[in-house]
């Protein structure tokens, strides 16, 4: 199906042309042969960053293209409607570059035309096997010895953790609670960063996700991110952001799966006719359609909210939620349209329907999200 998109500018219809033609032709034909080898598409990150893809929301001073968040969600949704794994690598990496980007100082920025660029790829290491949800109780140690902080824990469920160049890491300086916190950028090659195995998921085994320890790390103190203290702040300010990326990535899976199912109903028969034409199947498939275009509308609102300069995390919020729990009923839908056909590999609907439902997961599970959103109707 076709979108009708109003963008603000040519240049932006320039954008999402050429990611339409990068992900039919880099994307589209790899994404069978990488999922079901579980190997990370390095290169393919390192096409769309040449391409002028991967900084697309950053200033034009680092190498990036200064375009509004409106447009940088769009093309998420493009990437993910043809391979989920790369879009989620996209918004993942957009995200690590953000405290630099916002926070750094003038000398860590000098390395944002090669983040940027996908030269150096990113990881957010906020995560820690005991502590999900609840960020600000992470336990990752970072001792100030000299010129240097000593770092010491693990962090879980981290993308790019095998792949990456550098670590955006989350880790407590001072005493408990969100003010104890602070964000340090580490190089992965540092003695004592141990990637651990990586996962075995259900879904995006494209997209390695694993572990990582960090025993007794020394971490320059030139590579603290803004103040000590101020890493919670920073991880939450970059998540509001990061949740309207995994909202673009829902629908634009949300439409490759419906896309998929409308055409097989359109071509399957049964009793004398297209499938689509029994109001059981065409009246579901009508459901999803509307669903995934107020999703689309939801994450825009959104996205206009970010580039007006305007409180947007409560809208962002929504987003996320509507959007990854429409992804998940409609690729679930999607394989059940197919019937036996959707249940096996050869039709890619079974891979979305395990890929959807991570996305109600990261960036903050789908009821942290309906807490952000309850929390603000109370304060009215």
């Amino acid at each position: 199906m076709t979108v009708d998109r109003i963008l603000p500018t040519d240049e932006a219809r320039d954008l999402l042309d050429l990611a339409t033609d990068l992900a039919d032709r880099e994307l589209a034909p790899k994404v069978a042969g990488f999922e079901e080898r579980g190997e990370f598409p390095r290169e393919v990150l390192r096409t769309l960053g040449r391409s002028g893809l991967l900084g697309l929301p950053y200033p034009e001073e680092y190498g990036g293209a200064a375009q509004p968040y409106e447009v940088y969600v769009q093309v998420l949704e493009i990437l993910a409607s043809r391979w989920l794994a790369v879009a989620e690598a996209v918004s993942v990496h957009t995200l690590s570059c953000y405290p630099v980007a916002r926070f750094g100082t003038d000398e860590q920025r000098k390395m944002l035309p090669d983040m940027i660029g996908g030269e150096l790829l990113g990881a957010y290491c906020l995560t820690e096997p005991q502590g999900g949800s609840d960020a600000a109780a992470l336990t990752t140690k970072a001792v100030r010895d000299g010129d240097a902080y000593v770092v010491s824990g693990t962090k879980a469920w981290i993308t790019h953790a095998r792949s990456a160049d550098f670590y955006n890491v989350f880790c407590r300086t001072g005493g408990p609670g969100p003010k104890g916190i602070s964000c340090l950028l580490v190089d992965p090659r540092t003695p004592g960063v141990v990637p651990q195995a990586v996962e075995r998921t259900m879904g995006l085994r494209s997209s390695p996700v694993a572990q990582i320890a960090f025993d007794g790390v020394r971490v320059p103190a030139e590579r603290l991110i803004g103040a000590e203290g101020m890493g919670f702040t920073i991880a939450m300010s970059a998540l509001d952001s990061g949740r309207l990326g995994i909202a673009a990535c829902a629908v634009g899976l949300a439409q490759a799966a419906l896309d998929y199912a409308v055409a097989y109903a359109k071509e399957r028969r049964q009793f004398g006719q297209a499938i689509i034409d029994f109001q059981g199947l065409g009246f579901v498939m009508a459901d999803h359609a509307t669903q995934i275009s107020a999703a689309r509308a939801l994450l825009l609102a959104a996205a206009r909210l970010r580039d007006a300069g305007r409180p947007y995390s409560v809208e962002a919020a929504k987003a996320k939620l509507f959007a990854t729990d429409v992804a998940m009923r409609v690729t679930t839908d999607a394989v059940q349209v197919l019937g036996g056909a959707g249940y096996v590999a050869d039709h890619p609907v079974e891979r979305y329907m395990r890929e959807a439902k991570v996305l109600q997961i990261v960036e903050g599970t789908n009821q942290i999200q309906r807490l952000v959103i309850s929390r603000a109707l109370a304060k009215g």
